[in-house]
């Protein structure tokens, strides 16, 4: 049974951090991406940042840029988003997800390329 269980959501003040887990089972690691989504109330669900568990590659929101890090530690077939500087509008439920890395579009980020999801974790920011 694919598993995806994402953990470390909270409630943080701006400028401050937090580091999301993702861990993974029931799917062979070494040949997904795994991506990092988030969806705030009334909104669609946006890419955030991906990881190839393959070569490390990794992609990122322009919003986030310089302030999320992605990272993967294979061994333990676990992804983690660690989020620096957070602003209000960082405020949503994350999810992460996985796709097959034979689909060259998972860099994209697009919900569309993913086809396994974990649950999700509420991330809240305040002002």
């Amino acid at each position: 049974e694919v598993q995806l269980v994402e953990s470390g959501g909270g409630l943080v003040q701006a400028g401050g951090s937090l580091r999301l887990s993702c861990a993974a089972s029931g799917f062979t690691f070494d040949n997904y991406a795994i991506g990092w989504f988030r969806q705030a109330p009334g909104k669609e669900r946006e890419g955030v940042s991906c990881i190839s568990s393959r070569d490390g590659s990794t992609y990122y929101q322009d919003s986030v840029k310089g302030r999320f890090t992605i990272s993967s530690d294979n061994a333990k077939n676990t992804v983690y988003l660690q989020m620096n500087s957070l602003k209000p509008e960082d405020t949503a439920v994350y999810y992460c997800a996985a796709a097959d890395l034979v689909w060259g579009a998972w860099m994209q980020i697009t919900t569309s390329v993913y086809e396994y999801w974990g649950q999700g974790t509420q991330v809240t920011v305040s002002s």
